[in-house]
C-alpha cells in the first residue's frame, strides 16, 4: 500500500499493489500495520457493500454526528465512480472544502475518510459496487447529510446528476445554520 495525503488534512488516497501470476492476483485492501501511519490502531466494526445501477446517479452526501462519528475506507469493486469527501470538522481550516477522486475496479485506488467528513459519489458507469469499511456501526439517530447539488459546495460532478433519492434531495445546504461536526 502507498499512502498519499490529499489537500484536506486527514483524508488519504491509498494505492494498492496487486501481486499476480498466471493463476490471477491478490490485493491487500486493509493492513492495520500499514494503515497505522494514518491512524494507529485503526479498527473497522462494519463492512457494507453498495450497488448502484445507473450511470449519473449520485448518492450522498452522508455523515454521522457524535457520538457515532465514523471513519471509512472505501474501494470500488465494479465499475467507476467519482468519490467525494467534504470536510465538516469544527475548527478545521478546510471546513466546507471538498476533494474528489475516481475510484474504479481496475485503478487500485481506495480512499480513507476520517471522522467529521461527509461522503458521496457519482456512478460513472452502470452497475457500480462500492465496499465500505466503517469504524462505527450505523446509528440512524445520528445520521445527517448535505445536498450534493449545494451551490455553496460547488462540487464539480463529472456528469449531470441523474437519479437522486428523495432523502438526499431533501438534505439541507451548508449554510450558517449548519453545526460543524464535533469529535
Amino acid at each position: 500500500m502507498k499512502l498519499h495525503p490529499t489537500p484536506l488534512p486527514g483524508l488519504w488516497q491509498i494505492s494498492t499493489e496487486p501481486r499476480g501470476d498466471a493463476r490471477g492476483r491478490l490485493t491487500r485492501l486493509h493492513c492495520e500495520r500499514e494503515l497505522a501511519a494514518i491512524r494507529p490502531q485503526l479498527h473497522f466494526v462494519q463492512t457494507n457493500l453498495s450497488y448502484t445501477a445507473q450511470r449519473g446517479t449520485v448518492r450522498g452526501l452522508h455523515f454521522q454526528r457524535a457520538p457515532a462519528l465514523e471513519a471509512k475506507l472505501i474501494r470500488c469493486l465494479r465499475g467507476r465512480v467519482f468519490d467525494v469527501a467534504v470536510d465538516l470538522r469544527a475548527g478545521s481550516a478546510s471546513f466546507g472544502r471538498w476533494f474528489g477522486l475516481e475510484l474504479a475496479a481496475d485503478n487500485e485506488q481506495q480512499v480513507f475518510i476520517p471522522e467529521g467528513f461527509a461522503h458521496g459519489f457519482q456512478a460513472l458507469t452502470n452497475d457500480v459496487e462500492l465496499l465500505y469499511q466503517h469504524t462505527a456501526a450505523y446509528a440512524p439517530r445520528h445520521e445527517g447529510g448535505l445536498r450534493p447539488d449545494d451551490p455553496a459546495l460547488a462540487i464539480d460532478w463529472p456528469l449531470p446528476i441523474g437519479q437522486l433519492s428523495d432523502r438526499d434531495r431533501s438534505h439541507p445546504a451548508l449554510d450558517a445554520a449548519f453545526a460543524p461536526l464535533q469529535a
